[in-house]
């Protein structure tokens, strides 16, 4: 189950954003903000609080929040992005984080490493994380040996096609996953139960599990009956908007529960903890 969420304002610049879809056009403005609130709304109504940050004008993809940071119950880690143009936005989300995790609980991806948010996905105690164009072997080996010395384990997954791991492949609980194209057959998946997204469809397939709801992007009415049918509820937002930029549900939050955790070393490496906040 999530308690907190963290979001950042779309900025005034997000037309800018990085994209490998110009024949979409440049998002606009106005509308990427009224689509951005109707997400926050659809947080809200999963039982979570949601941190919303101001915006960056210097940092035009800085609203899909979920590529700076991973946070987990135990620890996170800040990354350190593979887009250049991204990887001042680091420094801004950290004060956001502290107020989650002190400071021993939280890592840091060193360059030559890299690793973006959007690479890694969740399932228990496990990272699957893709092997990118923006997240790479050496960024993965940090991830790995950091959280790994808090009881998680890390499978790396390499990508052949897609932007990020979760462009194609989202978990969503009860050993169920959304998958698309490249991920139908990727051998690290075989052991869960998949929910094939169609081709025509596979912008859908980033959708989001929250506390038993999926959150799905609008217009996607394949994936939303797929969801629905494996046992779900469902609701649907416009990300339209961030499409445009080469972003999706997952992109534009950052979702955690913070387990409180025993300082001692010995604590730490038995995983004992406290609390839940």
């Amino acid at each position: 189950m999530f308690r907190h969420t963290i979001v950042r304002t779309p900025c005034s610049k997000v037309c800018d954003g990085i994209t490998s879809a110009p024949e979409l056009g440049k998002p606009v403005y106005e509308l990427a903000l009224e689509q951005h609130a109707k997400y926050i709304e659809a947080l809200k109504s999963t039982g979570v609080d949601v941190m919303v940050l101001p915006a960056l004008d210097e940092y035009p993809d800085s609203c899909f929040v979920e590529d700076v940071a991973v946070l987990a119950e135990r620890c996170a880690i800040i990354t350190n992005p593979g887009a250049g143009t991204r990887t001042g936005e680091t420094e801004f989300i950290i004060p956001a984080i502290k107020e989650f995790y002190s400071d021993e609980c939280i890592g840091y991806i060193k360059a030559p490493g890299t690793l973006e948010g959007g690479d890694v996905m969740k399932v228990g105690d496990t990272f699957y994380v893709g092997v990118s164009a923006r997240t790479n072997e050496e960024g993965i080996r940090q991830f790995a040996e950091f959280f790994g010395s808090y009881g998680y384990e890390v499978k790396a997954v390499p990508l052949e096609k897609v932007l990020h791991l979760k462009t194609g492949v989202n978990y969503i609980e009860n050993n169920k996953m959304l998958v698309s194209g490249e991920f139908i057959d990727k051998p690290e998946f075989a052991d869960y139960e998949k929910i094939i997204v169609p081709e025509e469809e596979a912008y859908g397939a980033n959708c989001i599990w929250m506390n038993g709801t999926v959150i799905v992007p609008l217009g996607y009415d394949a994936v939303k009956a797929a969801v629905e049918k494996a046992g779900y509820p469902v609701i649907t937002v416009d990300t339209s908007e961030f499409r445009k930029i080469d972003g999706g549900l997952s992109c534009l939050s950052l979702r955690f529960q913070r387990l409180q955790k025993l300082q001692s070393k010995r604590d730490r490496l038995s995983g004992l903890f406290l609390c839940v906040f």
